[in-house]
C-alpha cells in the first residue's frame, strides 16, 4: 500500500515505502522514478528543495559563465566584434545569476515536486537503525519514519577546506560563495586547478576581479587529457588570469573583520587579496546522519553496487545515490543513478526476481565506469567523455590516441576568427569502438553528447563511418577523426 492510500492517523501514519534523505536533483528523481514504479514516497530536507545545483552550483555558476562565452564570441568574429563596447555589466550578470536561482527561494521546486504526488517534510533526518528515519523538523519536534521498502541517502557533498593555519579566521570562500557572491571582489585568488577553480577564474576575472589562480600540481584539469590544461591555461593567461603551477598556501592571515587576506606560498612569498576561494575537493555529507546506527561510518563515501544499493548493509534496504557515493560528482551523472536506483527500487518491492544488472542494464548504473559525459565552461570550453588514454591504459586496454586539430574544420573556422582547439578520440583497438574523447575550443559542449552517444552505444567505427556530419558544422570533426583513424 502506498502512503495515498494509508488512512491517516494510526500505527501506520509514520511509514512509507521510500523515504528520501535529501531533495536536491538526486533525491527528486529517486523519489519519483519509484514513484513512478507505483511506491509511495516522502522526502525529506533541512534546506532549500532543489539542492546544491539549482542554488550554489551548476545553475548559478553557469549563469556568470555564459554572459563571459556570449562576450569572446563576438570578440572573434569581424564584424561582430566592431559592435562590441567596453566589457561586461557585472550588476546585470549577477542579477541574471540572482533569477535563475529564484533569488534562493524555492516555491517553485516545491510546487513541482507536490505535483507529482510526491511528499515533502522539511527537516533534518538521521538514519535510527534498520528502515528507520527520525526527523528533527523545522519547529524541534521529532518524527520517526519506517521505510516498507528503501532508504536513499542523497545528501550531496561539500566543499572540503584543507587544514592551513588561519583558514579558519581568513573566512575563506568555497564554491557557494563563489557562486552567490553580491559583490565583484577587487582581487581574488583562487586555490585549486579543477573545475570549480578555472570556473570561477573565468567567470570573476571577466567581471572586474583581479585574478589569481594558484594550483599545486603541475598542470589544470588533471582528470582529463594534459593538452585540456593546457589550452584552459592558455585561455585564461590571455584573459588576464595569473595563472601559477607547483605553489601551493602554507598559511592565511586576515586580521579584522573585512580587511583583506595575506596568503603565506611556499618559497617563502606573500600574496594579499580581497577575498580567497579554496575549491581543493569535496567531501561527502555523511557527518550526521547517523550512519553508525546500520554498521557504516560517519563522514565516509558510502561504497555502492551497480544498483546503488550500499554495500555491507543486512537487509539491501539502503541506498546511497549522487554525490554521496563518490562515484561521479556531477549532476547529471547523479541524476542518472537516480533513475537506475528508482527503477532498482520499485522492481524489488515488486519482488521481480531477477534485476537487469548485466552491463547496461536497466538496474546498472554502468555509465558510472565506462561513460561520464562533463563540460568545463571555461574559456575555451574543455569536455570529455569516456576513458582519457592514462585511464585506458591503467585498465589494460589497447588504445590508439587520434588528434584533429578543430581550427581545421570548416564549422570551427566559420564560429571563430583563427578558432583554436583540439580533438582526441581514443579507440579501443581489440573491439574497433570510440573509448573515450575529448574536445577543447569554444562552443564544444554542444558537441558532447554526439561522443556519449559513441561511447555509451559502443558504436563500431566501421557505422560510424557512415554517421555523415552536416557540413560546415563543428561536427565534421567526427569525420576528420575517422579519416585520421583510417589513413
Amino acid at each position: 500500500m502506498s502512503r495515498s492510500e494509508e488512512p491517516s492517523g494510526g500505527p501506520e501514519a509514520d511509514e512509507y515505502d521510500v523515504i528520501v534523505i535529501g531533495a536536491g536533483p538526486v533525491g527528486e528523481n529517486v523519489a519519483d522514478r519509484a514513484h513512478a514504479g507505483g511506491l509511495g514516497a516522502l522526502v525529506v530536507e533541512h534546506e532549500l528543495v532543489g539542492g546544491e545545483c539549482s542554488y550554489w552550483a551548476c545553475m548559478p555558476s553557469k549563469a556568470l559563465l555564459r554572459p563571459v562565452a556570449a562576450l569572446s564570441d563576438a570578440r572573434r568574429v569581424a564584424g561582430a566584434v566592431q559592435a562590441v563596447d567596453g566589457g561586461l555589466d557585472a550588476s546585470a550578470v549577477l542579477e541574471r545569476r540572482d533569477g535563475f536561482t529564484s533569488n534562493w527561494q524555492d516555491k517553485g521546486q516545491v510546487a513541482w515536486l507536490e505535483s507529482t504526488g510526491l511528499e515533502l517534510l522539511r527537516g533534518r533526518a538521521r538514519l535510527d537503525g534498520p528502515r528507520r528515519v527520525a526527523v528533527e523538523t523545522h519547529d524541534g519536534t521529532v518524527r520517526t519514519l519506517t521505510a516498507r521498502h528503501a532508504v536513499a541517502v542523497c545528501t550531496g557533498s561539500r566543499a572540503a577546506l584543507p587544514g592551513i593555519p588561519g583558514i579558519e579566521e581568513a573566512r575563506p570562500w568555497t564554491s557557494r560563495e563563489a557562486t552567490s557572491a553580491k559583490e565583484v571582489p577587487g582581487r581574488l585568488a583562487v586555490v585549486g586547478g579543477g573545475v570549480v577553480g578555472v570556473e570561477m577564474a573565468t567567470a570573476w576575472q571577466a567581471l572586474g576581479s583581479e585574478v589569481t589562480l594558484l594550483v599545486r600540481g603541475e598542470r589544470l584539469l588533471p582528470r582529463m587529457e594534459p593538452f585540456a590544461g593546457e589550452l584552459i591555461a592558455e585561455g585564461l593567461t590571455a584573459a588576464g588570469v595569473t595563472v601559477r603551477t607547483g605553489v601551493s598556501v602554507e598559511e592565511l592571515s586576515r586580521p579584522g573583520t573585512d580587511g583583506p587576506v595575506t596568503l603565506s606560498l611556499s618559497g617563502g612569498e606573500r600574496l594579499e587579496c580581497d577575498e580567497v576561494l579554496f575549491a581543493t575537493g569535496r567531501a561527502p555529507r555523511t557527518d550526521d546522519i547517523g550512519l553508525e546506527t546500520v554498521g557504516c561510518e560517519p563522514g565516509s563515501w558510502l561504497s555502492v553496487d551497480d544498483t546503488l544499493r550500499v554495500t555491507g548493509v543486512h537487509g539491501g534496504w539502503l541506498y546511497a545515490v549522487g554525490d554521496v557515493n563518490g562515484r561521479a560528482l556531477l549532476t547529471h551523472q547523479g541524476k542518472y543513478q537516480a533513475r537506475v536506483a528508482g527503477a532498482a527500487i520499485a522492481a524489488r518491492a515488486a519482488g521481480v526476481p531477477l534485476l537487469e544488472t548485466d552491463r547496461w542494464g536497466a538496474h546498472s548504473a554502468t555509465a558510472d565506469h565506462d561513460a561520464v559525459p562533463q563540460v568545463v565552461f571555461c574559456d575555451p570550453e574543455a569536455t570529455s567523455v569516456g576513458l582519457t588514454v592514462d585511464e585506458a591504459g591503467r585498465r589494460g586496454l589497447r588504445v590508439r590516441a587520434v588528434d584533429v586539430e578543430l581550427g581545421e574544420v570548416a564549422g570551427a573556422s566559420l564560429y571563430a576568427d583563427g578558432y583554436r582547439g583540439r580533438a582526441r578520440m581514443v579507440v579501443d583497438l581489440d573491439r574497433e569502438v570510440v573509448a573515450g574523447v575529448t574536445f577543447v575550443g569554444p562552443g564544444v559542449g554542444e558537441l558532447l553528447h554526439s561522443a556519449t552517444i559513441a561511447v555509451a552505444g559502443e558504436v563500431p567505427l566501421e557505422r560510424l563511418w557512415h554517421a555523415v556530419p552536416s557540413y560546415p558544422t563543428m561536427s565534421e570533426v567526427w569525420l576528420r577523426l575517422l579519416e585520421e583513424y583510417r589513413g
